[in-house]
């Protein structure tokens, strides 16, 4: 089979060396040529929670060529438009692409591209580039899951084959709640990587803040709230009932929330945000795809996310420069508290 990762940036780099690893082929595509050329030329390197480094095969968009199998899109959902219209030159008709983004990018991807040629995939675990061709494991291995979408339009075949392959890397668990599981992690995205991003930190520095913490539970209610005005029903993250471990309406039960945040989130303390990396770069995030959903199906629910639309304000303000990246910014919620 001809597969490949498309978008291999931090989180790509991390899959392909595993997968390389456990002798699965795949060719790794990334926009960054020094990125490229140090895959080629040192291998995809990965440090952190785990040390390895794989050959593996690397090339630009502009040097792919025939059609492949499976296409694991790791790209910015922003991006969508654009790849979907590329990649279709390099489909057959039984080609997969797996959608392994932040948000919800299943809808826009299997209207253009077919709902039989569309899997949604969760990663659960984080990484950031450090180095051309040096990705940092920032999660702890035994919290590496991916939840890959049981898409009915999909032939069974094709969906194991799908499963078999990341499996190589990790856990997988086949969701037919799709919607329930991307709003868990959109939940936690929101959340933790919109605070993050907004006050220059970790996943950690959010989960130990007074201020962050208080900020965080609100989150997490305003995203409850949707779901639960939508009827969705948000699904356990790595075995934890999100709802019963987060949700409040009493002082003593916020309270305990807040609490607990520093104990889930302890194997993902060092995660820098994706779009804090992002902004780091001088590039723009993905804010309107993660908080920027979380405000809008708040519009259209009519479910308040003064929280989220609070992050989205900051976070677009740091995108052009208006604001730092600091942590300071974190006074910008006082009003909330």
């Amino acid at each position: 089979m001809r597969n490949i990762i498309y978008g291999a940036g931090s989180l790509g780099t991390v899959l392909g060396a595993f997968l390389e690893k456990n002798s699965e082929e795949i060719t790794l595509v990334s926009r960054n040529v020094e990125h490229v050329k140090m895959l080629n030329e040192k291998g995809a390197k990965v440090v952190g929670n785990i040390e390895m480094c794989e050959k593996v095969h690397a090339v630009l968009p502009s040097e792919m060529e025939g059609k492949y199998d499976i296409i694991f899109l790791m790209t910015k959902q922003q991006d969508n438009a654009d790849a979907a219209a590329f990649l279709k030159d390099f489909m057959h008709e039984d080609s997969l692409v797996v959608a392994l983004q932040n948000g919800i990018p299943e809808p826009y991807l299997k209207e253009k591209l077919g709902e039989n040629r569309v899997v949604g995939g969760i990663v659960e675990w984080g990484a950031r580039l450090v180095a051309p061709g040096v990705s940092e494991l920032t999660s702890d291995i035994s919290a590496n899951i991916i939840k890959l979408e049981k898409n009915e339009k999909v032939e069974p075949e094709r969906l194991d084959k799908v499963k078999s392959i990341l499996e190589k890397m990790c856990e997988v668990t086949l969701e037919e709640n799709m919607t329930g599981a991307r709003w868990s992690k959109l939940l936690i995205n929101a959340t933790f990587t919109g605070i993050g991003t907004s006050v220059n930190g970790t996943f950690g520095d959010v989960a130990k803040g007074k201020k962050t913490r208080e900020i965080a539970v609100r989150s997490v209610k305003e995203c409850i709230d949707i779901c639960r005005t939508a009827g969705v029903t948000i699904l356990p993250v790595q075995g934890n009932n999100i709802e019963k471990l987060f949700y409040y309406r009493s002082p003593v039960k916020k309270m305990i929330a807040k609490l607990i945040i520093p104990v889930a989130m302890k194997k993902h303390y060092k995660t820098e945000p994706s779009m804090l990396q992002d902004l780091k770069k001088g590039k723009k995030c993905e804010i309107d795809q993660i908080n920027g959903v979380v405000v809008q199906w708040g519009k259209k629910y009519g479910v308040d996310t003064p929280v989220n639309s609070r992050i989205v304000e900051i976070v677009k303000k740091e995108e052009r420069g208006e604001l730092p990246l600091s942590s300071s910014n974190i006074e910008l919620f006082n009003d909330l508290i």
